[in-house]
């Protein structure tokens, strides 16, 4: 029998601001001393009492606005009561009835809810059979996001945690790298039948197992296509699918059971007594107006302007998209050349050929208008910029000149050329007279050679037929 499988992700993200969430305790992902970035306020110290940070608040206010959602205009923060060795409390300060977004979209998959809370510490686990816990983390905001359980295959959620690093890098409220654990995917798999009606089947979901702390977007395709075949598995021989909370082992490849998933009313969540309900539009700073002017082109804009003011390939757009240093370094290039079929060389050999900002975006286009000209060939081209690339402060030109780069066009000198490759390589000339076509191509090959790349390829073609 096939299954159809139903996933939700909840994404935690740690916000990148100069000082924790609720006290002035440095904010650092990159501190590898314990517990030095601590104060009482974020270790729970009797008569302490915490202070929202504004900043963090702005952030998720930011991606909720990108995303499409819906900002709150009152909130509160609450109490997230377990007990756990790397949460100094005793409790977490969270949201629960009224989180800062709802709703929103991304990748065609629809968004429940974005809040904000604060980052526990490190449990770090020795071999000599104790735990030793660095606090620094503890305390940091961080922002969670809950998907929709609308979500069908493991790549489709890689691909849409990926897209939300992108733009979280985009608008600058965090780095979200996963290896630093600064972005933690958790995934709620179940599986149906497939030959139920999906009316039916959404009624009838099944039972919602969570993977936890997936630390790279390999590991979420690989656990999620692990669960989906473990719980088909177990179904298929009649048992019934436990709902627990599962952790992923990288070493053998599969999730392991770790607790039994807890439901909101064992956190025992209630009003945080210690910080005031906000009311977000008695605060003008929070305005939709003064945080959309604040705003940075989003990816999904970007990909849509790209594809229609430069007509640039699909892959070559989403290297741009990924790269916003080269995507700058071409967009100067693209304004001085102007022309379409000049923008899309030079994102060729942007793209293809390592050209990047180090050379000045003005030169660079000399080059390009140059090989549009057909004064250099395709490898001429390559070899100038290889110079360029190194260091070299001449102009294209200059290079050209230098190193005689320049495409011969010249046919009385291409005529030697093509007699010396015809006549140094008999055995081609008789396949090609014979219908091998291709053999054309490899004189035209040794003609470039015997050129060092500077005869023009099409002249070069030409005269070989007339020859042959």
């Amino acid at each position: 029998m096939k299954y159809t499988p139903t996933i939700g992700l909840e994404i935690h993200a740690e916000l990148k601001t100069a000082t924790k969430m609720f006290c002035n305790s440095k904010n650092d992902p990159d501190e590898s001393r314990p517990n030095v970035n601590v104060c009482p306020v974020c270790m729970g110290n009797p008569g302490t009492l915490p202070v929202v940070n504004k900043e963090a608040v702005k952030s998720v206010l930011k991606v909720g606005l990108a995303l499409g959602g819906e900002l709150a205009d009152f909130t509160e923060f609450d109490r997230k009561n377990y007990f756990y060795p790397d949460i100094p409390k005793g409790y977490q300060i969270s949201q629960y009835k009224y989180p800062f977004v709802s709703g929103g979209e991304l990748n065609s998959v629809k968004i429940t809810r974005i809040h904000l809370e604060e980052d526990t510490g490190t449990s770090i686990h020795e071999k000599g059979g104790y735990s030793l816990v660095d606090f620094n983390r503890a305390g940091v905001p961080l922002m969670e996001l809950v998907t929709e359980p609308v979500i069908h295959s493991a790549k489709e959620a890689a691909d849409f945690a990926r897209e939300l690093q992108l733009l979280l890098r985009y608008l600058g409220v965090a780095e979200a790298n996963m290896e630093k654990g600064e972005m933690r995917v958790e995934a709620n798999i179940s599986i149906t039948r497939s030959d139920l009606s999906p009316d039916l089947r959404s009624d009838l979901l099944g039972t919602k197992v969570e993977v936890k702390n997936l630390n790279s977007f390999k590991v979420v395709e690989k656990a999620i296509e692990y669960e989906i075949k473990r719980q088909t598995k177990i179904l298929e021989e009649g048992e019934k699918v436990v709902q627990e909370t599962r952790g992923w082992d990288e070493q053998k490849g599969e999730t392991f059971s770790q607790r039994q998933k807890e439901e909101s009313h064992d956190y025992r969540y209630f009003p945080e007594p210690d910080i005031p309900k906000m009311k977000l539009s008695e605060l003008s700073e929070f305005s939709v107006e003064v945080l959309k002017k604040e705003l940075p082109e989003l990816p999904k804009a970007k990909r849509e302007r790209y594809t229609k003011d430069f007509e640039i390939k699909e892959n070559d757009i989403e290297i741009f998209i990924q790269n916003k240093k080269l995507a700058e370094f071409f967009e100067v290039v693209a304004k001085i050349l102007g022309e379409k079929n000049l923008i899309q060389l030079a994102a060729n050999y942007i793209i293809n050929d390592g050209a990047n900002e180090k050379i000045p975006p003005g030169v660079f286009a000399e080059l390009i208008v140059m090989l549009d000209k057909g004064e250099l060939s395709s490898r001429g081209g390559k070899d100038v910029l290889a110079a360029m690339l190194q260091g070299s402060n001449q102009r294209p030109i200059e290079i050209a000149q230098k190193l005689g780069l320049f495409q011969k066009n010249d046919e009385a000198e291409l005529e030697k050329i093509v007699k010396k490759a015809i006549d140094d390589n008999p055995k081609v000339v008789s396949e090609y007279k014979v219908g091998k076509i291709a053999s054309l191509e490899y004189l035209v090959g040794q003609g470039m050679k015997m050129s060092k790349g500077s005869a023009n390829p099409i002249t070069l073609r030409k005269l070989l037929m007339k020859h042959l």
